[in-house]
């Protein structure tokens, strides 16, 4: 299996054990990881992680590209220049695009270099830009595209960690996603949860729109999209923006783990998941398999995300605020 696959936010924990099992179990393939600033020094414990496993497969293997998935443009210009690159034979073809990287702010709203809310842009409108600018470049065979879904991503699953789960705008106010109202005072927190949940029912609702237009494309119908729900990742860097009551109980969740695998599945540690997350990625398995998945087990996604009018509104929004013209990607708008 030859190709290129792509990894954004590569420096987060199940990015970083994902580029191991890919490196480990498909030595054929070239894997590029993107972080927000390889050069930014002091480097973090994170990055130093990837670069010390990274160092232990041949040069070239690994190749670590800047991103910031707050800056639209320069996600434009990053798909482009790749483009270029596999156009020239630089980069293999794309086999696989790991639509990873994520924000989440649970003490207050924060806003991109765009001027949109930083957990709707960078977990789902970067990727919607990045991914359909890329389309043209990827394996005709067998290339694939998963996002990262959640538990949460379900209005009808309850999230404990918050009183508030996911909702859309309604009353044709989607524009609430990446310039929302002022959070209520004291609610900074659970509606930082309902930012997250939606911007990952986003991701699934994207998962199902594309889709849908990759199969109505004789070029096009054997490139594939799932959508992964993690589980919960106990010894994920993420909770480090927890309060600290949960970071605590994340702690010992992650002590206790082995015991936790004997009655369920959804308690995991990153490379349980990112097992998984390569399964979907390149096991031939998986070949021409779309939908969502919990881990590598077929999970209905939530009812909202099955219904093709709210998805084609938010592929219609995502389209406008992301800047989109025909001439950027191969599908139809």
């Amino acid at each position: 299996m030859t190709g290129t696959v792509i990894i954004t936010g590569a420096s987060g924990s199940l990015a970083i054990a994902t580029v191991k099992r890919l490196l480990s179990d498909y030595p054929s393939l070239t894997v590029l990881g993107t972080v927000r600033d390889v050069s930014k020094l002091p480097k973090s414990a994170s990055l130093l992680r990837l670069e010390e496993i990274t160092s232990q497969y041949p040069p070239g293997k690994f190749i670590t590209r800047n991103l910031d998935m707050g800056s639209l443009s320069e996600v434009q210009s990053f798909a482009k220049e790749v483009a270029k690159q596999v156009e020239s034979g630089e980069l293999p073809s794309i086999r696989a695009i790991v639509c990873n990287a994520f924000t989440r702010s649970l003490d207050g709203q924060k806003f991109t270099q765009d001027y949109y809310e930083s957990t709707f842009q960078v977990n789902h409108l970067a990727h919607f830009v990045l991914v359909l600018g890329l389309l043209r470049s990827m394996n005709r065979d067998n290339g694939r595209i998963v996002m990262l879904s959640s538990e949460v991503h379900d209005p009808q699953n309850h999230n404990p960690l918050s009183a508030l789960g996911a909702q859309l705008p309604v009353n044709g106010r989607l524009d609430e996603l990446v310039k929302p109202r002022a959070d209520d005072p004291g609610k900074e927190h659970d509606m930082g949860w309902r930012r997250y949940a939606n911007s990952k029912l986003a991701n699934v609702m994207f998962m199902e729109s594309l889709n849908k237009r990759l199969q109505k494309s004789p070029e096009l119908e054997q490139i594939t999209l799932t959508a992964m729900n993690p589980g919960g990742i106990v010894d994920s860097r993420a909770h480090i923006a927890q309060r600290v009551s949960i970071r605590i109980l994340f702690r010992v969740f992650a002590l206790l783990l082995p015991i936790f695998r004997l009655f369920t599945s959804q308690v995991r540690s990153s490379m349980d998941s990112a097992i998984d997350l390569v399964a979907l990625v390149a096991d031939p398995a998986f070949h021409s398999v779309r939908g969502h998945f919990n881990g590598s087990k077929p999970q209905p996604p939530a009812t909202v995300a099955k219904n093709e009018q709210q998805c084609e509104a938010i592929w219609s929004a995502c389209w406008e605020w992301g800047n989109m013209i025909e001439s950027d990607t191969c599908v139809v708008k």
